[in-house]
């Protein structure tokens, strides 16, 4: 497989069968624009139907995982279908996350934030390096949670310990995020991927079809949890995304300061 130009994501398959996806933007810490979903959704639909690939591993370049959606590029605006009417790029990568045929790891380092930490819950494995910090920015962005993690973190978690850290939208250490158990592992930084590859190898050594058919077993069970919570999500981001707390959020967030959201309670 090869790299497609100007997408900022790169592409090994090694002679296991075990393909790396790099987010690489690290200059804005692997944030996401439209052609970074596009290029995510591409390479996960392609590597579900290609024959030579029996597990995808997911990290990210320069020492962070993501920082999720880009704030420079957001239009404020709701994720509108595309001119085909087909679905926005944000919404077309979920659908391939989630139809993703292979298992799906993610080494985490560094920042995972908003979709880049949901990205992570919605793996099927997540191993974290020490100096991770995970965030889920939903509630100071005036937003709500995507990628079905108001599903799969109460899922993963339990109720009452995702229902805080949503609502509190508090920074996440590496050991605490294994405590709660969003990731499986933690490793000395920097030891994320190389603990994540050997370990996408060991499932590699089966077949390719055993994995597929397992995989689709376990995910069964919560395809219904998760169609709801998608629906539910996207409703409600159509409606807040645009809002004057929304917009208060990220124009605090260009200018470097505390938001006021008081000012809306009158």
């Amino acid at each position: 497989m090869t790299s497609h130009a100007e997408v900022t994501l790169q592409r090994q398959l090694d002679d296991e069968g075990v393909l790396l996806l790099t987010l690489d933007r690290p200059e804005k810490k692997n944030a996401f624009r439209e052609q970074e979903w596009d290029g995510l959704a591409l390479a996960l639909d392609e590597a579900s139907a290609d024959p030579r690939v029996a597990v995808v591993v997911l990290t990210g370049a320069g020492g962070n995982f993501s920082s999720g959606v880009d704030l420079g590029s957001f239009s404020g605006g709701p994720r509108a279908p595309r001119a085909d009417g087909k679905p926005s790029a944000f919404f077309a990568c979920v659908d391939s996350i989630f139809a993703c045929a292979k298992p799906l790891l993610a080494a985490v380092e560094g920042v995972a934030v908003g979709g880049g930490c949901t990205i992570a819950v919605a793996a099927d494995v997540a191993y974290a390096g020490e100096g991770t910090r995970m965030r889920l920015p939903f509630a100071n962005l005036g937003l709500v949670p995507e990628i079905a993690s108001s599903y799969l973190l109460q899922q993963n978690i339990g109720r009452q310990r995702a229902a805080e850290i949503m609502f509190t939208a508090e920074w996440i250490d590496a050991q605490r995020a294994l405590e709660l158990g969003l990731v499986a592992r933690v490793l000395p930084q920097g030891g994320a991927l190389p603990a994540m590859m050997d370990k996408a190898r060991e499932m590699a050594r089966w077949p390719v079809s055993a994995l597929v058919a397992i995989k689709r077993t376990l995910k069964t069970a919560h395809e219904a949890g998760i169609a709801a919570a998608r629906a539910i999500e996207d409703s409600e981001m159509m409606r807040l995304a645009g809002s004057p707390e929304n917009i208060e959020a990220i124009t605090a967030f260009m200018q470097k300061r505390d938001p006021d959201f008081k000012q809306f309670r009158k």
